[in-house]
């Protein structure tokens, strides 16, 4: 679902039916000649077109938070398959620009809800020693998505005056899927156990585990249920000291995926590629390798993420995106100018560099900013953090997808050293602050990662003696 309106967006703003529908200007804009090659799509209506949906998002994560708590993690994403649905059928019949802005909002909720929902279902039936894979697989669905978004605007973009229209339809397909298939799975046992069905819970964890021996797993999931439920304000609790260094790092981790640059081209993929000179048919087929690679990249990240470890591949990509992104900035500053087009040698050159630079995002910081605050916070504060990281994502989201057409036209090539310069900071961050967490179980975090961390211990202990006997290597 998530994936699929990623990619679908970018393809339809770039069809020429659809602009002349619903955004004139920028249809007029995009055939003359004499416009600059980055400002034919700076709209803020167009932008506004894609970006509503994560506005949307950011509200409905809270709520999904609540939901996930009261009601479970699996309809919690039933919720959110019919939200996805009733905004696809809005959008594929629309027929005015607020029809079409509140099916986006509606698709919001849905993409709020999901994202809630489901990397907490993996982490939570996941075994420890694959649970980074399996998480991951939430993340490879989405680049999927965007690919098969790809394929079918390269497809429907012939396919006039209606194309737009059978290109949003088919964002309804993963919706359903997700509704019938949530029928099907059952709920988490720590869901569960945290809603008071502690034997139902201890059956579905003997049917997930595949063996009767889960004594000691099933009393940590009732310990750590023990404790949260003595939490009445979860939120509130977040804001305490021993809460902040999960916190900080769930918010900053995406925070910096957005700042990677990551969701302004595969948002506006076809859109950059005409910019560069491509015909309408060649910036969708670009879009479409682009997808590929996305897919194929993020399989890298599920087989190495739980031997290599996060760190490793977090800071082997901010190499990769930095190389990829620099050239790119380079090529396009002194090849493309206002009014002419690329080389076909250069317009191949920069698709191969943002291929390098998707797949340096693809098996890290996509993926890995929806596990890590996926598994780092304890019971009693994990839906709400996980509301928080989620909310985050889309407020930067929202802001990189408004605010690219403009930033495309007013810094032209300049944009790719802005988000080259993001991902320094990022790869000091992960340096210095990130603790490594493969192979350590959820409820064992606080003690072995947080508790030995050398910055972020301090927010572990409740006094400064404490603190004093930590450093100096005293048992307190």
């Amino acid at each position: 679902m998530f994936g699929y309106d990623i990619g679908i967006s970018g393809g339809v703003t770039s069809m020429d039916d659809f602009l002349e529908k619903f955004f004139h200007g920028v249809y007029v804009k995009k055939h003359e000649a004499k416009e600059s090659n980055y400002c034919k799509f700076n709209n803020q209506g167009l932008q506004l077109f894609t970006s509503s949906l994560y506005l949307a998002a950011i509200i409905a994560s809270f709520f999904a938070s609540k939901a996930c708590s009261k009601y479970g993690r699996k309809r919690t994403m039933q919720a959110a398959s019919l939200f996805f649905m009733a905004g696809v059928a809005l959008n594929a019949a629309a027929v005015s620009l607020p029809m079409l802005i509140i099916g986006r909002i509606l698709l919001g909720f849905g993409v709020g809800f999901a994202n809630q929902a489901v990397p907490l279902f993996l982490s939570e039936i996941a075994p420890v020693r694959i649970r980074g894979a399996l998480n991951i697989l939430f993340q490879l669905q989405i680049t999927i998505g965007i690919f098969i978004a790809n394929i079918v605007n390269y497809f429907t973009s012939n396919l006039h005056p209606w194309g737009w229209r059978l290109s949003l339809g088919i964002a309804g397909v993963p919706a359903l899927i997700l509704f019938l298939g949530s029928m099907l799975i059952t709920e988490t046992p720590t869901s569960l156990i945290e809603r008071n069905e502690q034997e139902q819970g201890r059956q579905v964890l003997k049917k997930i585990r595949g063996t009767d021996n889960v004594n000691a797993e099933f009393e940590e999931l009732v310990h750590a249920s023990e404790i949260a439920q003595q939490v009445k304000h979860p939120f509130r609790n977040l804001m305490k000291r021993n809460s902040r260094p999960q916190l900080i790092i769930a918010i900053l981790m995406q925070v910096f995926q957005q700042f990677t640059g990551i969701n302004a081209i595969m948002f506006y993929a076809p859109v950059l590629f005409q910019t560069m000179g491509f015909k309408n048919n060649a910036s969708l087929l670009s879009a479409v390798i682009t997808g590929l690679v996305n897919v194929l990249s993020t399989i890298v990240s599920v087989v190495c993420v739980d031997k290599a470890g996060r760190r490793v591949l977090l800071l082997e990509a901010c190499c990769q995106m930095l190389v990829a992104q620099t050239i790119i900035g380079g090529i396009l500053a002194v090849t493309l100018h206002d009014n002419n087009t690329l080389e076909k040698g250069m317009a191949v050159a920069v698709v191969m560099l943002v291929c390098v630079f998707v797949s340096g995002f693809a098996w890290s910081w996509g993926p890995l900013g929806w596990l890590i605050p996926s598994e780092t916070f304890p019971l009693e504060t994990r839906t709400a953090g996980y509301a928080f990281a989620v909310s985050s994502n889309m407020l930067f989201t929202f802001l990189i997808a408004q605010a690219f057409l403009s930033m495309l036209c007013q810094m032209k090539s300049g944009i790719f050293f802005f988000f080259a310069a993001w991902i320094i900071i990022m790869a000091l961050f992960v340096k210095f602050m990130l603790p490594e967490t493969k192979g350590i179980p959820m409820e064992e975090m606080t003690d072995r990662v947080w508790k030995n961390h050398w910055y972020w211990k301090r927010f572990m202990v409740e006094d400064e003696c404490e603190l004093s006997k930590m450093e100096k290597g005293i048992s307190p």
